[in-house]
């Protein structure tokens, strides 16, 4: 039996000095260890250096590669949720950072887990994870804090909603997309939720993980902090009874993610806006 046809999606932002041997590494490896039909995407988001060049040369050699380039800043949750647009196009579509935190076999390992359930998510915080280089301890420190917060909000259960490697069926992406309409890093959140209230099985596994220093997440770390909080509330509103009474205060919200260099939440079908 033939396995099931995957779409990799790669968000990217000013990745030109990583991207490219990341690519070829996935490339490679799912040549050689994955026997279903694959694509990889990379969705690049606002980039201002020559990562698009980097992934052109990239996609000439493996014709498995190919991108779609929006050249205004959507944020990596705005690249995720157009990129998820192409569920309908494979069995399965899973996503992983450019800077190779995960690599291939980690990311094959979660594939190979999707007859158990209809997302699988990979995590750092659960026994028998395997962490070559750790987080800096103010990273990991904000970590149990959203955490924290994402559990108090939402008592999802789910140990690490951020591990950027997740892998899920083209009907639950299909199911829950018109309901994404966080664009910034809490993206995650808003997608492990949405699935949770549509009735699909989550799975979270121990993954293999190796933090890259330089990461635009460490680079931004306060401002990626409170637009992170902010869109985590924001979600919760949308869930609750008083959404409603808050859209006249839309623009102030645009407002407060500009300062913030953030992407502003997208419409969805959730919250009307």
């Amino acid at each position: 039996v033939t396995p099931p046809s995957l779409v990799l999606l790669i968000p990217a932002y000013n990745e030109e000095e990583r991207i490219g041997p990341v690519l070829r590494e996935y490339a490679r490896c799912l040549r050689e260890r994955y026997a279903g039909p694959f694509q990889i995407v990379v969705v690049l988001n606002g980039c201002r250096d020559n990562t698009l060049g980097i992934v052109e040369a990239v996609a000439r050699e493996f014709s498995e590669i190919r991108f779609l380039n929006f050249p205004g800043a959507i944020g990596k949750g705005g690249a995720l949720i157009e990129g998820l647009k192409l569920a309908p196009s494979a069995d399965l579509i899973g996503y992983v950072d450019a800077d190779g935190a995960t690599g291939p076999a980690a990311l094959l390992s979660l594939v190979h887990l999707m007859a158990q359930a209809d997302c699988v998510i990979g995590s750092r915080w659960l026994p028998g994870s395997v962490l070559h280089q750790r987080q800096p301890r103010l990273r990991r420190f904000a970590s149990r804090v959203v955490h924290a917060l994402v559990q108090l909000c939402f008592w999802m259960n789910i140990k690490d909603t951020q591990c950027p490697a997740k892998v899920l069926r083209r009907a639950a992406v299909e199911r829950v997309h018109p309901a994404l309409s966080i664009a910034d890093l809490a993206f995650d959140v808003n997608l492990l939720y949405v699935l949770k209230r549509e009735g699909y099985r989550i799975l979270e596994v121990p993954i293999e993980w190796t933090d890259k220093l330089g990461s635009q997440v460490t680079r931004s770390f306060f401002r990626s902090s409170l637009t992170m909080f902010l869109s985590v509330i924001r979600l919760r509103l949308i869930y609750s009874p008083f959404y409603g009474w808050l859209r006249p205060l839309r623009p102030l919200e645009v407002w407060v993610y500009g300062k913030l260099r953030a992407p502003a939440p997208r419409s969805s079908s959730s919250d009307g806006t």
